[in-house]
């Protein structure tokens, strides 16, 4: 039986494409000459067009482009075809919140439903391409080289990943010369409502690492943050109270509900988890985001370390075509990457492209506190750490070999560049992730 392929969108069709082909409409004319091009240029040049009718309400102009768009759009095209494809997709999805009777036929403009990974599906997902193996491997790395010595060892871990990440550091833990540390890992029983999915709890999670440690004879440990505003599942919440859930997290963020003991070096981890925090001041005590406080709670854990990877892009301006332009030139790399081995009906790249369309939607669909997919580059984040008191760890040589050898396992194209104090992860020469290491000021020793 053929698998359904959560990625494949329908057939896009809007209703009466020659309502589009009047000669007296100059830009149509324009516009025409893009139809059958794969340039993508002319492409982003489409997507703007689009993107200004809808912020100006003009809808029948966006119709206009968005029927050009569907003769360039193809799920099962090459990248940009792709790409495009997923543009397509959100444009509509916004076009129909701003004007519901807008003359479209569309089926499954959103909502797609998000399969749930099993634990295997998982680790072949994150093992696909770098995205998520670069920040691992840096932060493992970065983190084993901070607490060398410590007997008692407790991380704090917020990822979307479900702890995926672990493995590999408790298997260096066990080969510690000195004997492996006593571990405890912390994680919050929710998260944003993003992919990848899994289907199982992460209290399950934490059985199935507590095995591999004992395996490994690792002292282990594993608590989630529990919270009884959480959904039934405990494992994600809805676009709708992510800024509740978050506020709600900070206040469990404090040395007695997260049991810190003067005995353990405390480790933060952050991969991919700042930018789902808001970043908006209105409304908030002393103008000051919750983005910014919850790196104020984490300072005054005093951690031994903090590790900050994330996707390296801006796309949290309130312009949407500025939004636009960022996230075409920037999610074009994964859907290039992809292209490079495997082949256009691949099960595992159609899979992958649809979640990074759904954080495409997110982007252009949304504004405000329903918009969760709120990037910021590396060096945004790093003048954010440095004014909220942090100072910043270099990589070691020793990191950066560990992270040549990983991508040494995956295409040519992928690259590795250093930043100031930042490790960049890079496609063909463009920024992709980036990872960085911080320490609070005042604990210099």
């Amino acid at each position: 039986m053929k698998a359904e392929l959560r990625g494949n969108p329908p057939p896009i069709s809007l209703q009466s494409p020659s309502l589009f082909n009047t000669p007296q409409n100059s830009l149509s004319g324009a516009l025409r000459g893009c139809l059958g091009s794969l340039d993508g240029a002319c492409i982003e040049k489409l997507l703007l067009h689009c993107a200004s009718a809808l912020e100006s309400n003009d809808v029948t102009l966006a119709q206009q482009v968005m029927w050009v768009l569907n003769n360039v759009a193809s799920s099962m095209g090459d990248p940009n075809q792709r790409l495009t494809s997923w543009f397509l997709r959100a444009l509509i999805s916004r076009a129909s919140r701003v004007c519901p009777t807008t003359a479209m036929n569309f089926s499954g403009s959103s909502g797609l439903q998000r399969r749930l990974m099993t634990v295997t599906e998982l680790a072949g997902y994150v093992d696909l391409i770098p995205w998520h193996r670069f920040g691992f491997c840096a932060a493992n790395s970065t983190i084993f080289n901070a607490i060398q010595g410590c007997p008692r060892v407790h991380i704090l871990d917020f990822s979307i990943t479900h702890c995926m990440q672990w493995p590999t550091l408790i298997d260096a833990l066990a080969k510690r010369p000195e004997g492996p540390p006593s571990l405890r890992i912390t994680v919050p029983s929710f998260r944003p409502p993003v992919p990848p999915l899994l289907n199982v709890s992460s209290e399950e999670v934490g059985l199935r690492l507590a095995n591999f440690a004992k395996f490994r004879d690792v002292p282990f440990e594993f608590n989630v943050i529990e919270d009884s505003s959480s959904s039934t599942m405990g494992e994600m919440i809805s676009r709708e109270s992510s800024s509740l859930y978050s506020e709600s997290l900070l206040n469990h963020l404090n040395p007695s509900m997260l049991d810190l003991r003067d005995d353990e070096a405390l480790v933060v981890n952050c991969q991919n988890w700042l930018r789902y925090l808001p970043d908006d001041q209105k409304g908030r005590a002393q103008n000051v985001s919750l983005r910014d406080t919850f790196l104020e709670v984490i300072k005054g854990l005093n951690p031994r370390i903090l590790v900050v990877v994330d996707e390296d892009a801006d796309l949290g301006a309130s312009s949407l075509t500025s939004r636009i332009t960022t996230c075409f030139n920037y999610f074009w790399i994964p859907f290039d990457a992809l292209e490079t081995f495997l082949p256009k009906d691949n099960h595992q790249r159609i899979e992958y492209e649809a979640d990074i369309g759904h954080k495409i939607e997110d982007i252009i669909t949304y504004e405000g506190l329903q918009r969760i997919e709120r990037l910021e580059s590396g060096p945004k984040l790093s003048q954010r750490m440095k004014s909220s008191g942090f100072l910043s760890i270099p990589f070691c040589e020793e990191t950066v070999r560990e992270v040549k050898f990983l991508l040494d396992e995956h295409a040519s194209g992928w690259g590795m560049k250093r930043e100031e104090d930042m490790l960049v992860l890079t496609w063909k020469g463009h920024n992709s992730i980036f990872a960085t290491a911080w320490f609070p000021s005042g604990l210099e020793d």
